[in-house]
C-alpha cells in the first residue's frame, strides 16, 4: 500500500482544511457536505454519539448561539493510504484561550470527492 502519495495528500489537505474553514465559519451546508451522507458516518465529541450523517446534520441545525470563532491548527497530521482514506489528527486553540481541542477525522473516496466517515473531537480544559 502507499502511503501519503504527494497528489493524495494535497486533495485530502484542500478537503480537511475546508472542513475546518466551514467550522470556524459557522458555514453548516459545507459542514454537512463533506460529511460522507451514510447512517454509517459517525461523530464523537464532548455533546456525546451521534451516528448517521442524519444525526450529525440535525445536531448542527439545532445549535443555538454559534456565530464565527477564529481557531488556529497545531500539530496537523494527515496520513493517506492508498489512494482512497486518510486519518486527519489536528489540535486547535483559540486566541486568548488556554484549553486545546483534539480533533480526529477518517476520510474516504466518494463518488462525490472527499468525505468524513467518522469523527472525533475532545477538549481538555486550560491548565
Amino acid at each position: 500500500m502507499d502511503i501519503n502519495l504527494p497528489d493524495v495528500v494535497a486533495e485530502v489537505t484542500k478537503s480537511f482544511l475546508a472542513y475546518q474553514e466551514a467550522v470556524d465559519a459557522n458555514d453548516f451546508a459545507t459542514m454537512n457536505t463533506l460529511f460522507w451522507d451514510s447512517p454509517n458516518t459517525v461523530r464523537f465529541g464532548p455533546v456525546g454519539t451521534l451516528i448517521g450523517h442524519a444525526a450529525i446534520s440535525s445536531y448542527r441545525k439545532e445549535r443555538k448561539g454559534r456565530t464565527t470563532i477564529k481557531r488556529i491548527l497545531q500539530n496537523t497530521v494527515i496520513t493517506t493510504f492508498g489512494r482512497d482514506f486518510a486519518a486527519t489528527n489536528t489540535e486547535t486553540v483559540r486566541p486568548g484561550e488556554t484549553g486545546i481541542s483534539r480533533q480526529s477525522q477518517c476520510w474516504i473516496r466518494t463518488p462525490q470527492g472527499w468525505r468524513i466517515a467518522s469523527a472525533h473531537v475532545s477538549d481538555q480544559p486550560g491548565a
